[in-house]
């Protein structure tokens, strides 16, 4: 219902709200879809950052 997109840097740059997501007798659960978004794509960047510098740590033996 809302999709965010995020840079390598954690800036956000671009928010998607499906308009089903917009009732206006329940503005919290349209704060709680965003909130939860951008938790979810900051979580991706770590995860992704994690599993590149794991690759780079492998190929670089004896170094770490």
């Amino acid at each position: 219902m809302v999709t965010v997109k995020m840079s390598g840097h954690k800036q956000l740059v671009g928010v998607k709200i499906d308009p089903e997501a917009m009732d206006p007798a329940d503005p919290s659960m349209l704060e709680d879809l965003i909130v939860a978004a951008v938790n979810e794509a900051g979580r991706k960047i770590e995860e992704t950052m994690q599993g590149k510098m794991g690759s780079m740590a492998s190929s670089l033996p004896g170094l770490f």
